[in-house]
């Protein structure tokens, strides 16, 4: 899909400094450029919350890749993957995050936390008090303050990458392991491996 709204020039520092960090501009950032206010508030929100530590960083990238995959932001599952690896996390279950379900790899608690975040970004939400209450007692209260706010953010910006028309940018090409790709489901509705 080609982006909706053209991509706007940054000033050249805010690019050498997003290239030095990613090897490329990333396009949220350029997209959104048309009006800075918002493209420094997002800026400044996801540092905000990439200084967050009462959650687990693997936990809180899962969360974020589930929302994506479900989303369908191509883009957040590059990403999402790229940052995995040069963050040192599990990269093995970073690729199988679209496919959660099927997968293995995961334990209790990772499943618990991507069924969440897939419940938080059902319209309407679907949480339950079992989930939520039975993720409380695993994580404690202000891991599960940061990790709901977390999944909160990650729907604002898979849904405003989609909505432009943003897609994967090839982050994730430089990464070891491929990612997985969501199940199929066929006409009955049931998933089918991928």
């Amino acid at each position: 899909m080609p982006l909706r709204v053209p991509k706007a020039e940054l000033p050249t520092e805010l690019s050498e400094n997003m290239t030095k960090q990613f090897g490329a501009v990333p396009e949220p950032l350029e997209v959104s450029w048309h009006n800075p206010k918002v493209a420094e508030t997002s800026l400044e929100t996801g540092a905000k919350l990439g200084a967050w530590d009462a959650a687990d960083e693997n936990l809180k990238s899962f969360a974020h890749m589930a929302v994506a995959a479900q989303v369908g932001c191509g883009w957040c599952l590059d990403l999402g993957y790229f940052q995995a690896q040069n963050q040192d996390l599990d990269l093995a279950k970073a690729s199988q995050v679209p496919r959660w379900r099927e997968s293995e790899v995961f334990t209790p608690v990772e499943r618990e936390v991507m069924e969440y975040a897939e419940a938080m970004t059902n319209t309407p939400p679907t949480v339950t008090d079992e989930l939520y209450a039975s993720l409380l007692d695993r994580l404690g209260p202000a891991a599960m303050v940061e990790l709901t706010a977390f999944i909160a953010f990650s729907n604002m910006a898979t849904r405003n990458n989609t909505a432009h028309g943003i897609s994967s940018q090839g982050f994730s090409d430089t990464c070891e392991i491929p990612l997985a790709g969501r199940p199929e489901k066929s006409e009955s509705g049931v998933a089918s491996g991928v």
